[in-house]
C-alpha cells in the first residue's frame, strides 16, 4: 500500500487543531476565534478524504483546490489568535510552520491536477 503523505499530514494537522482549539476554549475562554479555526483546520483533511473517491479528474482537482482554500484560510485564523495573544511565538510558529508545508503540498497537487486535465 501507498504512503499518502498528504492524507497523513492533513489528519496530523488536524489534530493538532483540535487539540488548539480545546486549549483555546478550556484555558483561554476563547470561542468564536477558536471555532473558526476548528472549522477551516479540519475540513482540510475531511476534502482529502473526500477527494480519494473523486467521481472525475476535474472531480479531485475541484475538491483539492477547496482544501487549499481552507488551510489559507486555517492560516489566517492562526495569525490572528497569535497576534491576538491567544497563541505564543513558540506555538504558533509549529503549527502555522505545519499549515504552510499542507499549502505547498496542496499547491503542488492542486496545479498537478488542473495541468493532467
Amino acid at each position: 500500500m501507498k504512503n499518502n503523505v498528504v492524507k497523513e499530514k492533513s489528519f496530523a494537522f488536524a489534530l493538532r487543531v483540535v487539540k488548539l482549539s480545546k486549549y483555546l476554549n478550556q484555558d483561554k475562554h476563547e470561542y468564536v476565534l477558536s471555532k473558526q479555526l476548528l472549522r477551516s483546520g479540519t475540513a482540510i483533511g475531511a476534502l482529502v478524504r473526500e477527494a480519494e473517491h473523486a467521481e472525475s479528474r476535474a472531480d479531485f482537482a475541484h475538491k483539492m483546490a477547496i482544501a487549499l482554500k481552507e488551510a489559507n484560510e486555517t492560516l489566517y485564523w492562526l495569525e490572528l489568535l497569535h497576534y491576538g495573544d491567544y497563541i505564543d511565538i513558540r506555538g504558533f510558529n509549529s503549527i502555522s510552520q505545519d499549515c504552510i508545508e499542507l499549502l505547498k503540498l496542496l499547491i503542488t497537487i492542486v496545479k498537478s491536477a488542473k495541468s493532467n486535465n
